[in-house]
């Protein structure tokens, strides 16, 4: 393989990329159906305030529309093993089990017997209902509440779990606004051994204002210089930004040799229409 084909152009990054929803943008995904390729990967978080009818209706809408449902499960939301096995008998129901997204959750204490993602994991309920491929959380600028040592040690035991299970998956990462940081982590993820392909959170087109709100809320770094690196202006929160530096940092920055697989998932927080239509003519304008 030459030197040229270890690198990737910014359009390459976007092929098979995810998106993210909730359980209340069933209408939303109906508005951006036509801008999505089929097969897409569609993840549907699991909110307090929505129930499990509305997530399965999520998946429903999804899977209907010729995409791949991906429920999150909320380790510390699930308030029993009987409400963790009713939900995922429910997915199986829908035939929505095959992809799940297992995260620890918000909640500062567990709301049942769950702690973490891999407590969740360690059930073997996943396998028994019908899951085929795991993804697990990656935070590669950390978390407000956890440190990185625990960081790490979660992230191996969970890939080791997927390896002892024999179940692929993957790894998605919170969202970013300087590539440097998250391109780094990967690094250290394959030092570590871990070789599950790597789902970058990258934050869909938006307004500033929105934007820093949610880098604020989710302990995400937005310095002058990372905010102006990624064009986000702090003085002008009326504008818009999208994540095209970001990409084209990260393509720039990227070497199979040293991150392996790497894909995209955008969180749409200007919703999934305006990501949509935002990835599609990006990938319009070709390598850059």
């Amino acid at each position: 393989m030459t030197e040229a084909a270890l690198h990737v152009s910014p359009s390459a990054l976007l092929e098979d990329f995810s998106l993210e929803m909730t359980g209340q943008d069933v209408r939303k995904l109906e508005e951006a159906r036509g801008t999505i390729p089929p097969g897409t990967r569609i993840n549907v978080t699991f909110l307090e305030n929505e129930d499990l009818q509305t997530r399965l209706g999520a998946a429903r809408a999804i899977k209907g529309s010729s995409f791949v449902p991906v429920p999150h499960i909320s380790a510390r939301r699930l308030r029993s093993r009987a409400m963790l096995e009713e939900f995922l008998a429910a997915l199986q129901a829908e035939g929505a089990s095959g992809n799940v997204f297992v995260v620890g959750g918000d909640p500062a204490e567990p709301h049942g017997p769950y702690e973490d993602a891999l407590a969740v994991m360690r059930t073997g309920f996943l396998e028994q209902y019908g899951a085929c491929h795991v993804s697990v959380s990656g935070y590669p600028e950390g978390h407000p509440a956890i440190s990185d040592r625990v960081l790490w040690s979660a992230l191996e035991a969970k890939a080791a779990a997927l390896g002892e299970q024999r179940l692929p998956g993957s790894i998605i990462t919170q969202f970013s606004f300087d590539s440097e940081p998250v391109l780094s982590w990967i690094e250290e993820v394959r030092a570590r051994g871990i070789g599950l392909p790597v789902r970058v959170g990258v934050p869909g087109p938006a307004g500033v204002r929105r934007l820093l709100g949610y880098a604020a809320r989710f302990g995400v770094g937005t310095g002058a210089g990372i905010a102006r690196k990624y064009g986000l202006s702090l003085t002008n929160l009326i504008g818009t930004a999208g994540p095209d530096r970001f990409i084209r940092a990260l393509a720039d920055g990227y070497d199979a040799r040293r991150h392996g697989e790497v894909k995209l998932h955008f969180y749409p927080f200007g919703g999934l229409k305006a990501t949509s239509e935002w990835i599609s003519q990006f990938r319009a304008e070709g390598p850059t």
